[in-house]
């Protein structure tokens, strides 16, 4: 087997989670092949490059091997080289503290609270 229809690859190896959900994203603009718009019928081989957009992330993988029935999860990271980027370090922001007993903050404080909170936005 050389090739198969993108939709049913991205179903077998499991980017996504059924296989109208991958058409409907091949449909939408979602999905590309070698960086070309990719219709669901699109013949995939081995050395391809897929960019997928899944949720908030894009997915960039190679194709390695082609399969056209899914398959678990540990067959179906075989089939393909992930190559997406790691998403970048989201460092928790600085949380104000105030200490054990002070009580409530006055005005003025408050005003310096806000002003740092809304810098952070």
């Amino acid at each position: 087997m050389e090739s198969t229809r993108l939709d049913r690859w991205l179903w077998a190896v499991r980017l996504l989670k059924t296989r109208p959900d991958a058409a409907a994203a091949c449909r939408g603009g979602h999905v590309r092949v070698n960086d070309r718009p990719a219709k669901p019928a699109t013949a995939v081989s081995p050395g391809d490059e897929i960019r997928a957009r899944v949720g908030d992330t894009t997915r960039i993988v190679e194709v390695v091997r082609v399969i056209q029935k899914r398959v678990g999860a540990a067959d179906a990271v075989t089939c393909y080289i992930d190559r997406t980027p790691a998403p970048p370090s989201d460092t928790p922001p600085p949380v104000a503290r105030r200490d054990r007993g002070a009580g409530r903050p006055t005005k003025r404080e408050r005003r310096v609270l806000d002003k740092f909170r809304s810098g952070l936005s």
